[in-house]
């Protein structure tokens, strides 16, 4: 074929599939209002009496359709974040399953014409091994551009960090290779998954990087780092965000007071310490917490020891709104994420190498999350309207 007319036909192609996603974009969010419309029992700016709430402006989402993906769909939200549309639901039924296997499949280092094989003999779906590629190379390029994104638009009042551990193929040799992320909740009240890096270990150099990275891409406005107690953390938070606080994850805390405890006590030393962290006044907590030295520094040394050397540090969260106490006390909300992420990644054992297990594991953690857009995680008008506390925690 005439390679001018090979290119013609190409470019033809490649515009009319534009124009087709272009009109699927359109139709879909007039669909998004039409279901807004419906949900508000009014239409935009329209007083009725049987109006349920307020639109709240929009947010943007890719979305994956047999057309193709649509870019930067234009989602409606209200003021309760009550309105859950079934579009999604119905597209990620559609087209999500077939190609997240291919994906797991593909990052797990078998082959596209093996994949190509086995998506033919199993599935009602055809995918070619070319196919595959694509698949493998646009995610590849989404995950570039996420990685890359400004972070300037808003501020992250509250960033949560933590890592979780892969099994990964070095030559001859499999090792773990630790998974950092870092989720912010913005000035809205709403999660979002900032980054995901890999790293040999979880040394603060590691965590260091990851923030630096954040900063050069625009983060601002973080008032509270939430983690475990790891030195690196500590150091990096430090170092790289001077004027945000840190509170040791409470889960974390308790377990390493506990550890110290014997089993035949447990109950009632794990009633004592819990109630410290049920109160929200600060000086009924500090109160509470030298009564339950004093009850059991005889009994148990170590384990006073402990729970003093790190109570202040677990009590940071009730310098902030009493509203916010029971999502900033812990790091359970990256627990869960990163159990989706194991379960996942189960499938595939030991990766390749460190490059697929980043892939897979953005991925995964990516869609698990794209629902956070759909839910206000903090109200946060308490935060906005209260002072900002002085860093105290100079250990930190």
């Amino acid at each position: 074929m005439n390679p001018e007319k090979h290119q013609f036909e190409r470019d033809l192609k490649l515009d009319v599939e534009a124009r087709v996603r272009r009109g699927v974009k359109a139709v879909l969010e007039e669909v998004l209002e039409e279901e807004m419309t419906q949900h508000l029992q009014a239409g935009y700016r329209e007083l009725t009496p049987t109006r349920r709430g307020e639109r709240n402006g929009y947010y943007q989402r890719n979305l994956l359709t047999p057309a193709g993906r649509i870019e930067r769909l234009t989602v409606p939200r209200d003021r309760e974040s009550e309105f859950v549309t079934e579009l999604f639901e119905r597209y990620k039924r559609m087209t999500g399953d077939v190609e997240e296997a291919v994906l797991e499949m593909y990052l797990s280092g078998i082959s596209v014409r093996k994949i190509a094989g086995v998506t033919d003999a199993l599935s009602k779906v055809r995918i070619g091994k070319d196919a595959v590629s694509r698949i493998a190379s646009r995610l590849e390029e989404q995950q570039k551009e996420w990685r890359e994104r400004s972070l300037e638009e808003k501020a992250y009042p509250y960033l949560y960090l933590d890592a979780t551990y892969l099994k990964v193929r070095w030559g001859a040799r499999v090792t773990s290779t630790a998974l950092l992320v870092c989720v912010g909740v913005d000035e809205e009240g709403f999660r979002e998954v900032l980054a995901v890096e890999v790293a040999g270990s979880e040394k603060g150099a590691a965590y260091a990087s990851l923030l630096r990275g954040l900063i050069d891409r625009g983060l601002s406005g973080v008032r509270l780092v939430i983690s475990d107690d790891h030195e690196g953390i500590k150091k990096a938070v430090s170092g790289e965000l001077p004027g945000a606080e840190w509170q040791w994850c409470v889960v974390h805390f308790e377990r390493n007071v506990l550890a110290h405890v014997p089993a035949s006590s447990m109950a009632e030393v794990v009633q004592d310490l819990k109630a410290i962290f049920k109160v929200r006044r600060k000086k009924t907590a500090e109160a509470l917490a030298e009564e339950f030295a004093e009850l059991y520094e005889k009994g148990y040394p170590k384990a006073v020891a402990v729970f003093e050397a790190g109570i202040e540090d677990a009590l940071t969260y009730l310098s902030f709104p009493g509203s916010h106490h029971a999502k900033l006390r812990t790091t359970n909300m990256l627990e869960r994420l990163f159990k989706e992420v194991k379960r996942r990644t189960r499938v595939v054992g030991v990766f390749p190498n460190e490059t697929s297990a980043l892939t897979l594991a953005t991925e995964i953690a990516l869609r698990s999350s794209e629902e956070w857009a759909l839910r206000r995680y903090l109200t946060m008008d308490a935060l906005q309207g209260a002072e900002k506390p002085n860093p105290q925690h100079s250990r930190h």
